[in-house]
């Protein structure tokens, strides 16, 4: 009886500490950032370079870019010198016919953008790259492209910062 009670009382030290040696560790944004190291991030201005131009591209990427490092991860925000450091540009914005009707027309229109990006990890530089990154959009060619454009934009953009942020903070690459 006794030798079942000191089994017991062991059992349930040693089941202690395997627990407590255990640290289970997860995050719903996906960001795997170790915050004891990692506590700064620089965004400076992507500009738009594309040949073809729609003015408001560049602050819809900045502001989405900023709002996405802001709300998925506690990273502070930096002017300089961050433990992260992010810099590119929009390098093309184009759009090609997709598919052609019977009657010799377009009936699809592909909308692309293409950003590079520079990324620099201050704290391991290891996961440093310089990365391309791209998306699309299709729309029907009986649209003006002005009417469907912001959305398209905006969709485009969206994909990219998940692409960046899944690159640089989460490790998906």
């Amino acid at each position: 009886m006794r030798n079942n009670i000191l089994k017991s009382v062991l059992f349930a030290l040693l089941s202690l500490v395997v627990v407590c040696g255990c640290r289970v560790s997860y995050s719903l944004s996906g960001a795997s950032i170790d915050y004891n190291t990692t506590k700064t991030i620089t965004l400076e201005t992507f500009s738009n370079r594309a040949a073809y131009q729609w003015a408001p591209m560049a602050p819809m990427f900045n502001n989405t870019l900023s709002e996405k490092y802001n709300s998925q991860t506690k990273l502070r925000q930096v002017k300089r010198d961050g433990d992260l450091m992010l810099s590119g540009e929009i390098t093309s914005y184009d759009q090609t016919n997709k598919s052609i009707s019977a009657d010799g027309y377009s009936s699809m229109v592909q909308l692309r953008m293409t950003v590079k990006v520079k990324f620099v990890n201050n704290k391991l530089h290891k996961d440093d790259f310089e990365k391309t990154f791209t998306a699309s959009r299709e729309y029907d060619a009986s649209q003006q492209l002005s009417t469907v454009q912001e959305e398209l934009v905006q969709q485009m953009i969206d994909d990219i910062v998940d692409q960046i942020f899944n690159a640089t903070v989460a490790n998906w690459r």
